[in-house]
């Protein structure tokens, strides 16, 4: 809830608050915008405590000075521009004067960007066949998830995630969206051996217009022996796994029952044998959805019990340590990007399958494919 937020900010005097207009936005407005703004907020106002500045209504010297310092903490202009947006809102809502639209607050922004640039670090991008150009053709090389698929294991854990990553590439779907899938969402397709996939809601379609995505054969199977193992007939389909391991234990002779104790209420049964007891797994599957914060650690989990077992023989492990310092759960939107853009599809066909509304993203992601494939890297590969 925004109110006991917005009630416990330093301010000069009481502020006004108006309760159903904040209830109105929490309605209106996504989770994950409204947790953005809550931290935002509860960040603003603890430097704001700190420095002897009030935080409602705040002046556009103290939001210049609260974006310096968080830069020179190591904030990218990305981040700054969300915090300066949260400030803006919170005056906004409270029918105050909006102090980020001061030419000092604009002008400090502006130079934070000049000096430090506005480049986002990219996700490494999980591609299916990794760095190839021909993603048909081309055999698989280097951090490349056919190799990932095939090393998860036959264990609950592995049939869980050989089916999300699967699922991941197919759609690219981001981890928000990727942990809402139910089973329900899982449709029939033209195709016997595929699926389709309904998308209810996304980031960039915050209303719920719907979309559709498709699942190979591929995804199908491992979601099929998935779904078999783990018992799910309903709900959501990617659930956290419960991992149990006991110890072996040796036979344990019983006691001589003349040293046994004959205080009253002695446990004689304490003295009997044990028998010897093998090591053993047990498996649990949830049965709420998974968080989307646990994406990322599972494909970096992935990763590493690939490179363990030899699945992954271009890499050492120095490359290893590299891929997994940049690895996300966004990291198969990259790559199913990057192979899209790699099979010849056109911008157009990137932005619909990926549910883009603006270029600017499939741009920057391909990047650097584009610079090899564009025309001087034509040329300089003809020259040799």
């Amino acid at each position: 809830m925004l109110v006991p937020l917005v009630t416990s900010l330093r301010t000069a005097e009481p502020v006004v608050v108006d309760a159903a207009l904040l209830d109105a936005f929490q309605a209106a407005a996504s989770k994950h915008t409204l947790a953005a703004l809550r931290s935002d907020l509860s960040a603003f106002d603890l430097w704001c405590r700190q420095h002897r500045r009030i935080t409602v209504p705040a002046g556009p010297g103290d939001v210049a000075d609260y974006l310096r310092s968080r830069a020179g903490q190591g904030a990218k202009p990305a981040s700054l521009a969300r915090y300066k947006a949260s400030i803006a809102r919170l005056h906004q809502l409270l029918g105050l004067v909006d102090p980020t639209v001061a030419p000092m607050v604009k002008l400090t922004l502006a130079a934070i960007r000049k000096d430090k640039g506005v480049a986002q670090r990219q996700a490494a991008p999980l591609r299916f066949k990794g760095p190839v150009s021909d993603v048909e053709r081309d055999p698989a090389r280097g951090l490349n998830l056919r190799a990932l698929l095939e090393s998860c294991g036959a264990d609950p854990v592995g049939l869980r995630d050989r089916a999300l990553l699967s699922l991941a590439y197919d759609t690219g779907l981001r981890a928000s969206e990727l942990v809402a899938v139910r089973l329900a969402d899982i449709l029939p397709a033209t195709d016997r051996d595929a699926r389709l996939l309904a998308i209810p809601r996304s980031k960039g379609d915050p209303d719920g217009e719907g979309a559709t995505a498709f699942l190979s054969p591929r995804t199908v199977r491992a979601l099929e022996t998935w779904l078999e193992e783990s018992g799910i007939t309903q709900g959501p389909v990617f659930r956290r796994v419960y991992v149990r391991r006991y110890k072996a234990r040796p036979r344990q002779p019983g006691r001589d029952l003349a040293t046994l104790s004959g205080r009253e209420g002695y446990d004689w049964r304490k003295a009997l044998p044990r028998p010897a007891v093998e090591a053993r797994t047990e498996y649990s599957v949830g049965n709420t959805a998974l968080h989307p914060g646990s994406i990322g650690p599972i494909w970096r989990a992935i990763i590493r019990r690939a490179f363990d077992s030899g699945a992954l023989p271009d890499l050492t492990r120095d490359d290893l340590e590299h891929w997994l310092k940049r690895i996300s759960g966004h990291s198969t939107r990259v790559g199913l990007n990057q192979d899209l853009f790699a099979s010849g599809e056109d911008l157009a066909g990137i932005m619909d399958a990926l549910r883009w509304k603006s270029p600017r993203m499939p741009l920057a992601y391909n990047r650097n494919l584009a610079a090899e494939n564009g025309a001087a890297g034509r040329l300089m590969k003809k020259l040799g």
